[in-house]
């Protein structure tokens, strides 16, 4: 296993930054999903790491080694590409012994190794089917499993489930898991799927127009964004973020959501650092899966919008034009379109971010 740290770096193509000043550790062993909307930087990033682009500034080390100017044959890196890359005038099994034949490996470690992975990934009836033949979802499997076979310390991964079925990717999902802990590999996972980069990485890090903007555990960064794109890409749908402005009341501080003609009180902690954050105009966040129906005459009372339901979950849009609320259900309930609906946030799942800065306001 390998640790890999980003220090400092940056990546221009001419004019253009892709990446601005990143700096990230990769601890050894970690499942690493690099997470963002397309054009984020993400791809850049693991290019510079496998050693296909030069850093324009900042070093790259594996174990404290300084890996500028290290030819990718020589990194120990596994690369796994968004468009399969196999050998299609070669059988499976030869697919999977080519990288351990390149290694001049004795030809009985190759079969029992190639046997192996093939087992793991449930490739055994293949072995002798010409990759020609082969569905994308097996090929993309072969292709995870030929880099996998060779046991690179760092294992890299640029949106390897993008073009196949909803299905395979859900089995993929937790083949890769199980595969990075068999192998115990540094696992880094360029992705603009939330739900892979949640359900696999230990950590993620989330990226936008070239700026880490935030890493953390998938829960943590779910419950704790550190500014309004995380709060907003993260989750699905993202949090609800209402514009608002922090006023004094009877009830001590409170949020005055004026679209919604209504305010929402704030516990002490949270409106201690509102106070101290020193601006009114602030953004108003919660999670849909935070909100529960309320008695009548209670909560936030808002006309329903939409109604969408999703298999075993239910999403309820309400609101105006002006400002619009998502709330989840695990379960169907008795809401239409047109009727109103009295909700209720769960205490403590409140966060606020400045609506200047976009940054979150944390309790001390």
């Amino acid at each position: 296993m390998t640790a890999i740290h980003l220090q400092n770096l940056v990546k221009r193509f001419g004019a253009f930054t892709a990446l601005k000043t990143m700096d990230l550790e990769i601890r050894d062993g970690e499942f690493m999903a690099l997470l963002g909307p397309s054009g984020c930087g993400k791809s850049t990033t693991m290019n510079m790491i496998a050693g296909m682009e030069n850093p324009s500034e900042g070093r790259i080390l594996f174990d404290g080694k300084d890996m500028n100017g290290v030819a990718m044959g020589r990194r120990g890196v596994g690369f796994v590409f968004q468009n399969y890359a196999i050998f299609t005038h070669m059988n499976v099994y030869d697919n999977l012994a080519y990288g351990l034949r390149m290694r001049r490996l004795p030809e009985g470690e190759v079969d029992s190794r190639v046997r192996k992975i093939a087992d793991f990934l449930q490739l055994s009836p293949l072995l002798k089917q010409p990759s020609a033949k082969l569905s994308v979802n097996i090929l993309q499997r072969l292709a995870i499993g030929r880099s996998a076979i060779v046991e690179p310390a760092i294992f890299l991964l640029d949106e390897p489930l993008s073009n196949v079925d909803a299905a395979f990717r859900a089995v993929m999902r937790t083949e890769l898991k199980h595969l990075q802990r068999q192998f115990r590999q540094t696992m880094v996972y360029v992705t603009h799927d939330q739900l892979e980069a949640m359900t696999m990485a230990d950590r993620i890090a989330v990226m936008d127009h070239g700026v880490l903007q935030q890493v953390g555990t998938p829960l943590e960064v779910y419950n704790n964004p550190d500014n309004l794109f995380v709060a907003g890409f993260i989750g699905a749908p993202g949090m609800n973020l209402l514009k608002g402005e922090l006023a004094d009341s009877d009830r001590g501080l409170v949020v005055d959501l004026a679209a919604l003609g209504r305010s929402a009180p704030l516990g002490p902690a949270l409106a201690a650092a509102a106070r101290s954050n020193g601006s009114r105009d602030i953004v108003y966040g919660f999670r849909p899966e935070r909100v529960s129906l309320a008695p009548s005459g209670e909560g936030m009372t808002m006309p329903v919008v939409f109604v969408e339901r999703i298999g075993a979950r239910t999403v309820v849009h309400l609101g105006t034009d002006a400002q619009r609320v998502k709330a989840v259900f695990d379960n169907d309930v008795a809401l239409e379109a047109g009727v109103s609906a009295a909700i209720a946030i769960e205490p403590g799942s409140v966060r606020l971010f400045d609506a200047a800065s976009g940054h979150g306001i944390r309790e001390a």
